[in-house]
């Protein structure tokens, strides 16, 4: 960062040569030899939402099986529920939705937000969550508390005629914001923002003051919530004697001291092989199922019993009046409510990722050692910044560069307010590439298999992964050159 003084400029130069930049990744992907008819065609990951991978062969064959079958919902739903049971016991259940989005929505509204029913005025409650990554979606169903965050999502989601991430608020639900021991939220990015850089975060010094705070709300306090994930870069670098993320399984123990559930966002996360429910005291985990599990579009909740009672009650699951286990009837919620495809296709992956967990471990080997490889390649004076993990939680290998800042070459740092405004440059510059692009904001890049870069059995092809690996380290020494840094 010689030429400049300030980080700001570094960014606003970022910005002003973003042509430029753009020209140079073009040339790159020439020189990389990323054949032009697989341009666009192919990505870093087949977990956003933006672009689906392809689901596992046998959700594809069980879906074109059942297409031409008459199969109420309810026997499907049972099934789902016999298998989550399968694995994680009889004292917790299963629950397809729609979206993920859509059960946390629910979730929050019939767990954490208070009685509509009933005489008299509602009261006010309140969830707390650590200031972490994906805030927006978890700890979005709240006001935000203290003030200062109040206005934390304001460029994200708000769009002409909506109101956006503020539009999904429950009624009288507070969220209150906990910033992390050991976590930095320093501004970067050319969309100017707070990034949330984690790999330094303490657990047991965040619980105590989790817990500090949680007692000073003990009066209005209905849930806990965070995400599910276990790298360094989302901040569970610190495991148990399990290996469970030590940071989660805290924030179990400190909800079942106040008797109230902790819900955790595992959207990127797949059930059975990744973070275990029952390991991190958990009550209720959601996945978003055409992420990393094979699936097509769905959502899937998993909890214990007590929990899930009221969640399938508000889906219109929970029974007929008579006494049948299941029902699909109208409830509140019942615009969530999954269809045959999306039931067929849940239980086809729950039972490969149940049957055949090797499908996801042994690709994520894989691609962990080739992104090992390429970016052992990467220009010298940025070649220690890397810290890179593997997580079968995800499916994904990340690519942390938080250190960099720390008296090292200072690697451009996007924000999340960069991703929405269409000014992240190492999202953007990827698909002048052809490739489409992952999660890389936060000076954090997630990438996995499935898009393009794995055949139907689920194994990887290298050659496009490397390809897009290639383009990945290509694109981040193109933008630090424009950074003053090579």
């Amino acid at each position: 960062m010689s030429d400049f003084k300030f980080k700001f400029q570094m960014y606003k130069h970022l910005q002003e040569n973003i042509a430029n930049i753009y020209s140079d990744a073009k040339k790159a992907a020439d020189e990389i030899g990323i054949p032009k008819d697989l341009r666009g065609k192919f990505g870093l990951t087949g977990a956003i939402s933006g672009c689906h991978g392809i689901p596992y062969k046998e959700v594809i064959k069980a879906m074109d099986e059942a297409a031409t079958k008459i199969i109420p919902n309810k026997i499907l739903d049972e099934e789902v529920r016999e298998v989550v049971k399968d694995v994680y016991g009889d004292n917790h259940d299963g629950l397809t939705v729609n979206t993920c989005e859509g059960g946390l929505w629910m979730a929050f509204d019939v767990l954490a937000a208070p009685p509509m029913q009933g005489r008299g005025e509602n009261y006010r409650t309140r969830y707390i969550i650590p200031y972490e990554k994906h805030l927006h979606h978890h700890g979005g169903y709240g006001r935000p508390f203290p003030s200062k965050y109040k206005d934390i999502f304001a460029d994200r989601g708000n769009t002409a005629g909506e109101l956006g991430f503020y539009g999904k608020r429950q009624n009288n639900l507070d969220t209150i914001i906990v910033p992390l021991i050991g976590a930095k939220y320093d501004c970067h990015g050319i969309k100017y923002h707070p990034t949330v850089q984690l790999t330094n975060v303490d657990p047991e010094a965040s619980i105590k003051k989790i817990a500090s705070i949680a007692e000073k709300q003990a009066t209005m306090l209905t849930a806990f919530s965070s995400l599910g994930y276990d790298t360094p870069g989302y901040g569970y670098k610190v495991k148990d004697e399990n290996g469970s993320p030590l940071l989660l399984k805290l924030i179990g123990s400190l909800a079942n001291e106040y008797n109230v559930p902790y819900i955790v966002d595992n959207a990127w996360g797949i059930p059975f092989i990744g973070t275990d429910i029952r390991k991190i005291n958990a009550d209720l985990m959601l996945y978003s199922m055409d992420k990393a599990s094979g699936s097509p579009t769905a959502g899937l909740i998993v909890g214990k019993e007590e929990i899930m009672i009221p969640l399938r009650r508000a889906l219109g699951v929970h029974g007929d009046r008579w006494g049948t286990g299941t029902s699909h009837g109208k409830a509140s919620y019942v615009t969530i409510d999954p269809g045959k495809e999306a039931l067929v296709g849940v239980i086809a992956a729950l039972k490969v990722l149940r049957d055949k967990p090797e499908r996801v471990k042994k690709p994520v080997d894989d691609l962990y050692q080739i992104v090992k490889e390429e970016f052992s390649q990467i220009n010298p004076k940025v070649k220690n910044e890397f810290l890179i993990s593997k997580s079968y939680n995800s499916g994904a290998v990340e690519i942390n560069y938080e250190k960099s800042w720390e008296d090292g070459s200072k690697i451009p740092i996007f924000s999340i307010e960069d991703m929405y405004a269409g000014t992240n440059i190492f999202q953007t510059g990827m698909a002048q590439m052809g490739v489409i692009p992952t999660i890389a904001y936060d000076a954090n890049i997630f990438i996995s298999p499935g898009l393009g870069t794995t055949d139907l059995d689920g194994n990887l092809i290298e050659e496009r992964a490397r390809w897009a690996i290639k383009a990945m380290v290509k694109l981040i020494e193109i933008t630090c050159k424009y950074a003053g840094i090579l």
